[in-house]
């Protein structure tokens, strides 16, 4: 393990964006320390010179027992269940996998004298609010994973001020690329679709796909959150971060028909998008500024949806398609809004 530079833990650290953030951070050479339940991670993620533990961050007294002999001067929280549509049909494991897994880390952390929180938050905090979103609008969150994300923030903000350590809180911009977790059936849109043509099976959009949204490159990503957790000028700061361009949720499938080699405008009928009705409190419009990241941390776009997705069906294909990791316990409730695609297992 590297000996020089900064003492770091990555909750998260064996997932997508924890195991880019890993790479950069072991890279600018620190000791980095990683966690992750391996619920929604895989071992290829793991960086051979980070120190990586297998650990739940629900499991209090363990956490506890973690921080204590890590010791870590600088935490980059990347751990979530980060299921925004599922979470009103999970609203307990969220707000254990969110809120109350954060807690079990935060406190402990304190603690043991870190230095430095940098808090991965979502976008979702702004709720149905007329978008483009800047980070001095107000947390409304529409959903139970928004409010745990709503709460995580606040709850940093409150014990900074009391126990006297640095943050930075980070909202993401629907980040996607290689590594991205493409078997899960509840998020990552660009995933789920690639998995389902990598299958030769047709792909589901919910609504009328007019949706609009912003999309990050990992690559566009990772740099900035990294510049965070070292930058003054980041303390007690909030940042959006990702691309002020919008697409709708059909524009974004037809970019992942293109580059499977399809007419986007008439593909065949076996991978043809499937519409189903709207997911229950799902957001129309979402999108945010980029003004205070560009200003503070020198953000700037440099891949585009169109390469990126071209970047992430290249590296799919090597992959190869991977069957649906749906949840061992199933859903905490099925009633008539659920998603049938969910409740039937349809992908």
């Amino acid at each position: 393990m590297p000996g020089k530079g900064r003492r770091l833990l990555v909750t998260g650290a064996a997932g997508f964006m924890g195991s880019h953030l890993v790479d950069a951070l072991v890279a600018e050479g620190h000791t980095v320390f990683g966690v992750d339940d391996m619920s929604g991670g895989y071992w290829r993620n793991i960086h051979p010179q980070s120190e990586f533990t297998v650990l739940d961050l629900r499991h209090r007294e363990a956490t506890d027992a973690y921080l204590r002999k890590v010791q870590p001067e600088i935490i980059f929280h990347m751990a979530a269940d980060a299921t925004e549509g599922r979470s009103q049909f999970t609203p307990l494991s969220s707000t254990e996998r969110n809120y109350l897994a954060y807690l079990n880390v935060l406190v402990p952390a304190i603690r043991e004298g870190m230095r430095k929180m940098v808090l991965i938050s979502s976008m979702s905090v702004y709720g149905a609010q007329s978008p483009p979103f800047h980070e001095d609008m107000p947390r409304q969150p529409e959903d139970i994973y928004a409010i745990a994300k709503a709460a995580m923030e606040r709850a940093t903000e409150i014990l900074a001020e009391v126990h006297g350590f640095q943050y930075t809180i980070i909202r993401p911009h629907n980040v996607y690329g290689e590594r991205q977790n493409i078997a899960d059936p509840y998020r990552n849109v660009i995933g789920i679709f690639i998995n389902r043509l990598l299958a030769g099976k047709p792909f589901f959009i919910y609504g009328d796909g007019e949706q609009k949204r912003a999309f990050s490159h990992i690559d566009d990503f990772t740099p900035y959150t990294v510049r965070a957790g070292f930058d003054d000028v980041a303390n007690g700061q909030i940042f959006n971060i990702g691309p002020r361009e919008e697409y709708t949720i059909n524009e974004v499938a037809r970019l992942v028909l293109k580059h499977f080699g399809y007419d986007p405008d008439n593909p065949p009928p076996e991978v043809k998008p499937i519409y189903h009705p709207p997911r229950p409190k799902e957001v129309k419009e979402a999108y945010c500024t980029l003004d205070k990241a560009q200003r503070l941390l020198g953000y700037r776009t440099t891949v585009s949806l169109d390469e990126g997705i071209r970047r992430m069906v290249a590296w799919a294909k090597e992959l190869g398609p991977q069957p649906m990791r749906y949840l061992k316990d199933g859903l905490e409730l099925i009633t008539e809004n659920t998603p049938a695609t969910w409740v039937k297992q349809m992908m």
